[in-house]
């Protein structure tokens, strides 16, 4: 029996017992009888067996498969209006195109919601780099988002800088006036040896459905916490080494790509993200990089620094071109609907969703172009099909997320709900979207009518199951879900987290939220955040398997008659206790007494 329904049967036996003593009053008692208790649809108990509508599977199979506009949405978006970095001109432009063909296709109240300030507007208008001496080779780079322009192109001698800790400054100081700068270590290159393109195999989604029992498993393991101070207090560096080279007035900095996985990070391919940026957050007036970055794909960067590293005199010639636009622009989210006609249900809500919002060296497709466009052609395949849901189905596409999960986490705030962050100085360094909550958690009243958000952002690998985000009671319901799409390649239901995309703030607020397991293709070892992020990596009959699966999902969710069921509700002020460890240990000395 479900907690909250245990919960509810204390009171149940008080109505039950003043029902009683009211019967004992005299017939002229004109007291009235207290009000019936109100019933939690979260803590009903959940159907046994699902009730499933398999000629509306059948339609949106067939439209989704076999008329489908995916594609036609995805190069209206990526090739139409491009790369869609939060804050930037085409970030708006998204918003306003996104609104409008929702408009189009059928949604009603189509709008932009205001997340709240972002920061500085900014877009790349042309970047280029050559090297000129001792040859003369072209470089394969772009600028790193937030990196202000160079006085034109021009021209100095490249050096390469190394610097592991603040004192290391004094070796390069009143060195670096007018130089190119290379910055980051040389790394291996590894050969292409494995498959950069890779599908699930069935003993991995085996695997994937057992829930590892893992110590830390409430936390974050001991060496990954080592790791994450580690590269905060690098990222605190960098902000110095950022001013030093600014008051050193070199001419510009390049920077090598990292790799991706398998070793795709090579053969002209480059990733641009906050790995690249010269600081944690450049997109602030207060932090803006005042020297201009770029990052080089790893070969052309190579060239450079073993020329450099032979002592041979190299010079580099370079242009970054950007602009700003904007020192304090605002985030939104595009919403639309499809409202719910049950009269008893129409109030309550399932969501679908993405994050709208690119990184700039590509257009933006696999991340997230895919799960936006399939969001899209989930509410068009409903449409199309005159679906009347029970709930109203509401689509919602983020920006920001890139950046922390700013929009969605924004949206959740002003409608379900938050709590305070952790103050504690280990936590304070970290960003927003890291730290810890100290609770209560303050709910708003929608929190209670979002029946749960389904979110695509994994690239555009075709769904082979679903993460429940250790929701152990919507297990069986999705297994349900999932046995007429098994000819599509959708197996696996697993309890495990998935982390790093938008369904987070729904789950950190109580509210079902899902993210789908994806075919990972060519999304970690060549696209994500890459200049390969474009509609050519995409994979259209992937594509349309997504939506169908997802327009299901949702179609499932709205017409059923219960809400799905949510886990405990979060309860972020009990957590420092619950990570505290039990003095249970015979002997030991509590740390206030001193040890003798």
């Amino acid at each position: 029996m479900p907690l909250k329904l245990l919960r509810l049967i204390p009171a149940a036996c008080l109505v039950a017992a003043l029902a009683a003593g009211a019967a004992e009053k005299p017939k002229g008692d004109k007291t009235k009888a207290a009000p019936p208790a109100e019933v939690d649809p979260y803590a009903e108990v959940q159907p046994a067996t699902e009730t499933l509508d398999l000629t509306a599977y059948q339609k949106i199979r067939d439209e989704g498969l076999n008329h489908s506009h995916v594609m036609d949405f995805a190069t209206a978006l990526m090739d139409g209006i491009g790369p869609r970095l939060t804050g930037s001109p085409n970030a708006k432009k998204a918003n306003e195109w996104t609104r409008d063909t929702l408009t189009k296709i059928g949604c009603e109240n189509a709008h932009l919601e205001d997340w709240g300030e972002f920061g500085l507007g900014w877009q790349q208008l042309n970047t280029w780099a050559r090297m000129v001496t001792p040859d003369t080779a072209i470089l394969i780079l772009q600028a790193t988002p937030w990196s202000p322009s160079t006085s034109g192109p021009v021209t100095g001698d490249v050096v390469y800088v190394k610097i592991d800790s603040e004192k290391d400054l004094d070796t390069y100081k009143g060195k670096l006036a007018g130089k190119v700068v290379l910055f980051g270590a040389m790394r291996e290159v590894p050969p292409v040896d494995k498959a950069l393109f890779e599908r699930y195999t069935e003993k991995e989604l085996e695997e994937l459905a057992e829930f590892p029992v893992t110590a830390g498993g409430a936390g974050l393991p001991p060496a990954m916490q080592a790791r994450l101070q580690e590269r905060m207090a690098r990222l605190r560096l960098i902000d110095k080494i950022a001013q030093f080279f600014a008051d050193e007035k070199v001419a510009a900095v390049i920077e090598p790509s990292r790799d991706g996985k398998n070793g795709g990070g090579s053969g002209g391919t480059f990733f641009d993200d906050n790995g690249a940026t010269l600081g944690r957050t450049p997109y602030l007036a207060d932090k803006q990089v005042k020297v201009p970055v770029a990052v080089a794909a790893i070969e052309s960067y190579g060239r450079l620094y073993r020329l450099t590293e032979a002592h041979v005199p190299v010079t580099v010639q370079i242009d970054v071109e950007t602009k700003f636009t904007g020192d304090h622009e605002h985030g939104f989210d595009t919403v639309a609907e499809i409202p719910g006609t049950d009269p008893t249900l129409k109030d309550q809500v399932v969501m679908v969703g993405g994050h709208l919002d690119s990184w700039i060296a590509g257009t933006g497709a696999t991340d997230n172009g895919a799960g936006s466009v399939v969001a899209m052609e989930v509410m068009r395949i409903l449409k199309s099909l005159d679906v009347k849901p029970r709930r109203t189905i509401r689509i919602a596409l983020w920006t920001g997320e890139e950046q922390g999960l700013f929009g969605s986490r924004g949206y959740a705030k002003i409608h379900f709900g938050s709590a305070a962050l952790s103050t504690a100085p280990d936590q304070a360094q970290l960003p927003d979207f890291m730290r810890r909550t100290t609770g209560p958690l303050e709910l708003k009243p929608e929190q209670k009518v979002i029946s749960g958000y389904f979110n695509i952002d994994n690239g555009s690998g075709k769904i082979r199951g679903i993460y429940t985000q250790g929701n152990y009671a919507i297990a069986p319901i999705f297994e349900q879900w999932m046995a007429p799409l098994k000819d599509l390649g959708v197996t696996t239901v697993t309890n495990r987290n998935t982390g790093g995309t938008d369904h987070l703030s729904f789950d950190a607020v109580g509210i079902p939220g899902f993210q789908f397991i994806q075919d990972d293709l060519d999304y970690e070892s060549r696209t994500h955040h890459s200049n390969e992020d474009t509609v050519e990596r995409l994979q259209p009959a992937d594509l349309k398997q997504i939506a169908t699966v997802e327009a299901i999902f949702v179609y499932n969710a709205a017409m059923r008659d219960k809400m799905l069921p949510r886990k405990p509700l979060p309860h972020p002020e009990l957590e420092e206790q619950k990570r505290k460890q039990l003095e249970i240990m015979p002997g030991a000395v509590p740390p206030s007494e001193p040890s003798k």
